[in-house]
This record gives C-alpha cells, sequence and structure tokens, in this order.
C-alpha cells in the first residue's frame, strides 16, 4: 500500500518520509486557518507541545560541553529561588530523564486536559518559564529524587531556567543562537500566540456539542517555555535530525548519550524517547501533544530515514505513523 491511501481523508498537517537528502513521500493537508480557507503548505510553521523538550536538551548539553555545566550540578546551587519543599540536590541528569520527583505542574498520570491548568491561573500570564512557577512551586516533591521514571514537565520548565541562569538570555533566545540557526531552522522559533509571525498555523479543538472547530488560543501558554510549544516546519526538524547527528550541534560522544538509554526502562535518553527495533537497534523520536496539537518525528539511525508528522487538528500522528514504519518495514 502507497503511504498516501494510508492518510485519512481528514488530516490537517503535514506528512514526510525522507533517507537522507531524498525525499520519499512528502504531502500537505487540510488548513492553516480553517474560517478562511487558507491550506497547509510544507513551509507552515506548527506548534510542537513537547517536542520543544529535545531542542531543551540539546541546549543543556551544549552548556555541559562548553564545561559552563555539569550532569550531576544540583538546581540548589544552580538557581536564585526559595526551592522551598523542593529538594535542591535534584541534578541536572535528573530533570533530563525524567528521575528527579519535582512537583509536576501538569501530571500527564492524574491529569487529562491541559487547558484545565488556566480555570484559575490565565494562559495569557505564561510569557516564560518563570511565569509557571506558581503552578509548582508550593507543591512537595512527587517522591524521592532518582527514585523513578516519570514524564514531567516541570523538570524541562527549570532546565529553561537553568540555560537562563548560566547564559543571562531567555532560554528561546540561547536555542535560536545555539540550535535553531546552526541547524539551519529560520523558520522556527517561540512566539507568543498573540503576535505570531507571518506562516503560522491556527490549532484547532473540535466541539462536539456545536459541531465546529475553535482555536487553542485559551488552552496552552501563550508563549513556550522549556516544558515545550516551539513552532517549526517539517523540513526545519529533518534539518535539526541533519544537524544533531552530522556532529553540528554537539559532540559525537554527547549525541549518542543523549540518543541512548539513560533510565532503566530503556525508552527515555535525553529529551528523546527511544523505540527499539524489531531486528534489533533503537531509534530516537520526539513527541508532543497539546489541546489541537500532535507530533511525531522519529530517525532510524539504520536506514537513515527520518519520519515527521505534525498536525494542527490533533490528528492521530502515531496512528498514522506506525501504520507508515509498517508499510516501510514489510
Amino acid at each position: 500500500m502507497e503511504i498516501a491511501e494510508l492518510v485519512p481523508q481528514d488530516f490537517h498537517g503535514v506528512i514526510s518520509l525522507v533517507r537522507g537528502d531524498q525525499v520519499l513521500f512528502r504531502q500537505a493537508h487540510g488548513y492553516a486557518d480553517l474560517a478562511n480557507r487558507i491550506p497547509n503548505t510544507i513551509d507552515t510553521r506548527f506548534q510542537t507541545a513537547s517536542a520543544g523538550k529535545a531542542f531543551v536538551a540539546v541546549g543543556i548539553l551544549q552548556l555541559v560541553e562548553r564545561g559552563q555545566l555539569g550532569l550531576e550540578d544540583t538546581i540548589g546551587t544552580l538557581l536564585d529561588l526559595d526551592l522551598k519543599a523542593i529538594d535542591p540536590a535534584i541534578t541536572v541528569r535528573q530533570l533530563l530523564t525524567h528521575t528527579s520527583g519535582i512537583p509536576d505542574y501538569f501530571d500527564e498520570s492524574v491529569m487529562d486536559e491541559y487547558a484545565d491548568l488556566w480555570v484559575d491561573y490565565p494562559n495569557y500570564r505564561v510569557r516564560t518559564s518563570r511565569d509557571l512557577l506558581p503552578l509548582f512551586i508550593d507543591r512537595p516533591m512527587m517522591y524521592p529524587a532518582g527514585q523513578k521514571f516519570q514524564y514531567n514537565n516541570t523538570g524541562f520548565v527549570v532546565l529553561g531556567l537553568i540555560i537562563e541562569q548560566v547564559t543571562g538570555v531567555p532560554f528561546d533566545t540561547y536555542l535560536r543562537d545555539n540550535v535553531f540557526l546552526p541547524a539551519g531552522m529560520h523558520r522556527s522559533g517561540y512566539y507568543e500566540l498573540d503576535r505570531l509571525p507571518a506562516g503560522c498555523a491556527n490549532a484547532y479543538i473540535y466541539d462536539p456539542a456545536r459541531d465546529e472547530y475553535y482555536t487553542n488560543i485559551y488552552s496552552v501558554d501563550v508563549k513556550g517555555t522549556g516544558a515545550g510549544g516551539a513552532f517549526t516546519t517539517v523540513p526545519d526538524v529533518e534539518r535539526f535530525w541533519q544537524a544533531l547527528t552530522g556532529g553540528r550541534l554537539l559532540r559525537d560522544d554527547l549525541t549518542r548519550e543523549m540518543m541512548s538509554p539513560q533510565v532503566d526502562e530503556g525508552i527515555y535518553g535525553y529529551g528523546m524517547w527511544l523505540k527499539r527495533k524489531a531486528g534489533g537497534g533503537v531509534c530516537p523520536y520526539f513527541q508532543g501533544s497539546d489541546p489541537g496539537v500532535s507530533f511525531l518525528s522519529l530517525y532510524d539511525p539504520e536506514m537513515g530515514e527520518t519520519l515527521t508528522l505534525i498536525s494542527n487538528f490533533g490528528c492521530n500522528v502515531w496512528k498514522l505513523g506506525k501504520d507508515i514504519l509498517a508499510r516501510s518495514d514489510s
């Protein structure tokens, strides 16, 4: 079956499969602006939710490479914050690997809707990583640091704060200058939803009661933080993989470490999930999901292939990705 036949008719977003510099499949579907019928294109900038954790991880590892930071450095020595009941001995490594136990402002194991965060704390107040502090700073630890792996958004908010503390510039400015621009990702960045540049897609949520779609502008942070929220394009994501695996962002040993198992479960490195192939080997991938947003990008080092799927209607990119990979493996 051809890849085009696997794509649902109601898919909105972009799908791309490349091998090296060769495009095997690439299509844009649906609308970036539904009301005005402006279509998505290959170069449309999409919200990517938690996918930004991969960019933050690279930024942190760059500081490690430059000797400005150590993986065993602790938040108590790195941050000028009153941590209250949060363990000051939490390490950078534990934040990178979701093993810190730091209180999670959005605990996905017990909360279903990200939009529920903004009932009492308006999302338009979140324009920096520090703006999220009121959502977690007064909470107790979830478990002792280093005890187990549990996906944690706060950990990467704190990593964003560490980048700012060490470099003296906003984390998104640092990522622009040290990750996006060196990788040639000129259409990627962290933008405020009420000040979007040209070429950005709205993200849409379906309202079954009214049988219509509405945008997610009241459902997510108005600007991304260390936990996620970058805008990017499919070609820029592919440039990121090329720069990362080509040694243009990190030393080879740090790149391998980032994309190797760092937790007992073997499913996570630094800012990257890991998928074990049936015949052996590991494929790193990063992903994101927010109201109206779904993102998945997987790199197969043995095949030299990158599969990237982005949707601005929250379409099921995971099922579609699995179907495409099953076709490729057959």
